[in-house]
């Protein structure tokens, strides 16, 4: 079955953030600043970019409010006060926020087994059976000229037939025990076979290429996230479901326009913080 083109995206920050606590008590990890915005706006706006307007943001109870209030709360306020000093052309800031997507705020499924898949699929209710969609982990951010979600969206006009496409980035060996390293099943036609997630030496990473949180799923990947199909350390893992998908068909593998950084740890955050000043952020 060939689906439609995605007009959603499902951007995913529903865990705890135990790395970053005590900070986390109070915030969600993906409202951690990049210069002056979040890195979840900075993730919404690379859906934007690719014409995604319709925003799925999957996060806790306490975060829920947070989003809620970042993404929709006009603060009148505060423009009050702007507009009092003659400064309102500080307040164009938020009305970009408040305008630049349809975002809709909702809680993962309690009942859903811990793991990076049940964000996704707490999802399902949100999205149309007969179109693809993207999903973006919002601890990984892709800095450059062109994001992931323009690279996957133009790829599945290429691959309008695909189970999936997934973006990839060439990674060094000191760092392959930490994510999901790919085995390629056609080489040429850049096609997955599966996905090894954090492997334990070099010896048993299938390639140098690296997984991260930007894909592109059809409604199939549903099928394979369900709670008794939790993977390594009794977790349901989405890249489980997607090496399925490619068990009955093509899920393309297609290297990233862009550069990606984890703000997942605080050292990466800070890494990934100072990578993003560099670049002109703000």
């Amino acid at each position: 079955m060939t689906y439609k083109k995605p007009t959603k995206a499902v951007i995913t920050d529903a865990g705890f953030a135990s790395r970053f606590l005590p900070i986390t008590k109070t915030i969600p990890k993906a409202m951690m600043p990049m210069g002056a915005k979040p890195v979840m706006q900075l993730v919404v706006e690379e859906c934007v970019a690719a014409g995604i307007r319709e925003i799925i943001i999957v996060a806790t109870t306490e975060g829920k409010a947070v989003y809620e209030d970042y993404f929709g709360n006009p603060v009148e306020k505060v423009y009050k006060q702007l507009e009092s000093q003659g400064k309102t052309d500080r307040f164009e800031s938020v009305k970009q926020v408040l305008d630049m997507a349809d975002v809709t705020v909702i809680e993962q499924d309690p009942v859903l087994p811990y793991g990076n898949g049940s964000p996704v699929a707490s999802a399902k209710p949100y999205l149309d059976k007969d179109e693809a969609f993207i999903v973006l982990y919002s601890d990984d951010l892709i800095i450059g000229k062109q994001g992931d979600v323009q690279t996957l969206m133009e790829a599945y006009e290429k691959y309008p037939d695909a189970k999936a496409i997934i973006t990839s980035q060439e990674m060094p060996e000191e760092v392959w025990n930490r994510y999901g390293m790919i085995a390629l099943k056609d080489k040429e036609k850049k096609t997955l076979s599966h996905i090894v997630e954090k492997p334990k030496t070099p010896a048993d990473s299938p390639s140098n290429l690296t997984s991260y949180g930007r894909y592109l799923l059809t409604p199939e990947v549903f099928e394979h996230l369900i709670p008794k199909n939790t993977g390594l350390d009794d977790e349901l893992w989405t890249v489980d479901a997607i090496t399925k998908l490619a068990a009955a068909g093509d899920v393309f593998v297609i290297p990233s326009k862009g550069r990606w950084l984890t703000t997942g740890d605080p050292a990466n955050y800070f890494a990934a913080y100072t990578e993003f000043m560099k670049m002109g952020g703000i």
